[in-house]
């Protein structure tokens, strides 16, 4: 038998990939990621929490700090405001004393409140490798050879680009260039229909099953109506003859969280536990929406637990965090709030954001350091800013 306590230790290094999935690294090709000047403090540090409470202390009213429902609760602890992304977006412009925006979120989120607020506020993103893998799906150079395939096609004219929230400025900005729109998951609908009014087909970007839950069970439209673009092959993968023939061209991206949810984990979940409400995000799959007895934003499930009687049951499809806070919170009025799938899901870019990087962003802005500014370009901004506020003009 071989002694192990002779062995010599193996000359191993770990790859770029061992050190990002331990958070050491970061890649800018996938995540928007870099790496952080400075020290961050150990998680373990006992400190971290008086050291935020501190730091925050003593810059006071100069920052306002911003927590997505997704967020860590360590995080929540600290946010002014929590809420969805455009929310907090908009939170952020209606505070213009504010001199730092700290964003608890993702990338995207972070471009929007520099979008919405004023010159003279400076966003933050705590850690900048938080990126979201469905905004990175579309990226600007492919939108710009998709709508050259629209055009070769003959159908651009009559197509009107409409992009969730959750995509780049770059995206954002290219639908204000070709008089499209912006929407959320809440109001997905509104911009439909305001598209059609518009055109007679929509481009929708970067989330395929928004798009495609939005016409099918709230517009009427037929699966037949719908075709999937995918950037990764020659023309999408389509034919002239399907652009022309379809009314929705759908990009093909996904929420990796919410993707992961199937209709086996809905039918698994009714058989342990008879009387559930299915309650699901509109990002998650057609067949489970479908098999759903209720779909909605983030911020729709919030009001309807907050609504639920007690002693309902119920199954949430969306992101773990927001889920068990919800759990915890509602407990004591005996309403059963369960996780859809038996695997935990959280959002692993939004994770990025923790105690650490939070408590680095804090103390470098009372210490008279700004670090991981976000800043949208002032061209990308003007057309960025003209697709949202189409959204905020819709009826």
């Amino acid at each position: 038998m071989r002694d192990v306590t002779t062995a010599q230790p193996l000359d191993v290094q770990p790859t770029p990939l061992a050190l990002l999935l331990l958070g050491r690294e970061a890649d800018p090709r996938s995540e928007r990621g870099v790496e952080c000047p400075g020290d961050l403090p150990a998680p373990s540090d006992p400190d971290l929490v008086a050291r935020a409470r501190a730091a925050k202390e003593k810059l006071g009213d100069k920052v306002f700090v911003l927590g997505h429902h997704y967020q860590r609760d360590e995080v929540i602890e600290f946010a002014d405001v929590t809420g969805d992304s455009f929310k907090l977006a908009r939170d952020a412009a209606a505070r213009p004393d504010a001199e730092y925006i700290v964003f608890c979120g993702v990338h995207f989120m972070a471009e929007s409140a520099d979008i919405l607020t004023g010159d003279a506020q400076q966003v933050v993103l705590p850690d900048l490798a938080a990126g979201c893998s469905m905004a990175d799906m579309a990226t600007a150079e492919q939108v710009a050879e998709c709508w050259e395939v629209l055009t070769e096609a003959g159908v651009a004219d009559a197509t009107v680009p409409v992009s969730y929230m959750n995509s780049s400025a770059d995206i954002k900005a290219f639908t204000g260039r070709h008089g499209g729109t912006i929407c959320t998951s809440s109001n997905a609908r509104r911009a439909l229909e305001w598209a059609f009014q518009q055109g007679q087909k929509v481009l929708f970007l970067p989330d395929q099953h928004l798009g495609r839950n939005t016409a099918v069970r709230d517009m009427g439209m037929s699966l037949e109506d719908c075709v999937v673009y995918n950037p990764h092959k020659p023309n999408g993968g389509l034919t002239p003859e399907q652009l022309r023939a379809a009314t929705m061209i759908l990009w093909r991206g996904h929420c990796s969280v919410h993707g992961r949810f199937s209709l086996d984990s809905v039918n698994d979940v009714r058989e342990r536990i008879p009387g559930v409400n299915v309650l699901v995000h509109p990002e998650c799959k057609h067949e489970v929406v479908a098999a759903a007895d209720h779909v909605g934003s983030t911020e729709h499930i919030i009001k309807a637990l907050e609504a639920a009687p007690a002693g309902s049951k119920w199954a949430i499809g969306t992101e773990l965090n927001l889920v068990r806070r919800l759990a915890n919170r509602f407990a004591d009025q005996d309403k059963e709030i369960v996780f859809l799938d038996k695997t935990v899901c959280f959002c692993s870019t939004m994770n990025r954001i923790d105690l650490p990087h939070l408590v680095w962003a804090l103390e470098s802005l009372a210490a008279g350091k700004v670090v991981n500014r976000i800043q949208v370009d002032k061209e990308t901004e003007h057309f960025a800013k003209l697709a949202l506020e189409r959204m905020l003009a819709l009826p």
